[in-house]
């Protein structure tokens, strides 16, 4: 298997596309938060490599294809944001004050947590960007000391978590507001909460890439305050 992967440059791209659909198609038919189409597309891609015995190096060759759509994709989220903008400025100073609050409650989280458990500065530097987009993620981490590659685990794991989770704890907290939606979805889940937030609806999704970014550009310059708490 790991010769025909390597002879073949698109069948990572195409696998990850078939898989990603039939994703999408079961998240449809049952609505449930674990049927998330990333969720369910990230397992299946393991168990592939897993069963089959395949280097991911030699998978990523064709499935790498698809970081080139990451870009177009990100710049996308800007047209819904265009569509709200007159909600956007009337509910100016919650938005800042809900994306403030969500950045220091995932500070405060993941310090307390790394002092309960006597965790090294190195892993505690590491999971302080874990809500942000991986791109900004790596960079603070590699900058404050932390290990960039556990951190796009962080990253990763917790966008998938956040997504699979939004519908469940806006349903038990009764939380219907779109723009609370939202700023909860892009500023705890990053751009996979993002896509979680779209599909509930557009001022959502408005909210949440608008929450992604700000928090983005907010713990980059607020992580290297927080990494001397410990």
């Amino acid at each position: 298997m790991n010769k025909f992967l390597a002879e073949s440059g698109y069948f990572g791209l195409f696998f990850g596309l078939l898989v990603f659909w039939g994703s999408t198609k079961l998240c449809r038919k049952f609505r449930s938060g674990l049927a998330n189409p990333l969720l369910l597309t990230t397992a299946a891609i393991i168990l592939f490599l897993t069963v089959f015995q395949v280097d991911y190096e030699t998978f990523d060759r064709g499935a790498s294809h698809l970081t080139y759509f990451l870009t177009p994709a990100t710049v996308a989220l800007a047209i819904p944001m265009y569509k709200q903008v007159s909600l956007l400025k009337k509910n100016l100073a919650a938005i800042g004050i809900g994306i403030l609050s969500g950045i220091a409650a995932n500070i405060v989280c993941i310090l307390s947590l790394c002092l309960l458990f006597r965790l090294d500065p190195e892993i505690y530097h590491s999971l302080l960007p874990k809500s942000v987009t991986t791109a900004i993620a790596i960079g603070v981490s590699a900058e404050i000391g932390g290990v960039p590659s556990l951190t796009v685990a962080s990253v990763v794991f917790t966008g998938l978590f956040g997504s699979s989770v939004a519908r469940t704890v806006f349903r038990l907290l009764s939380i219907r507001h779109p723009v609370a939606v939202g700023l909860a979805c892009g500023n705890s889940a990053h751009a996979i909460g993002t896509v979680a937030a779209l599909e509930i609806g557009e001022v959502e999704g408005a909210m949440s890439g608008l929450a992604m970014v700000i928090a983005g550009v907010l713990t980059a310059v607020l992580a290297p305050l927080a990494a001397g708490l410990l």
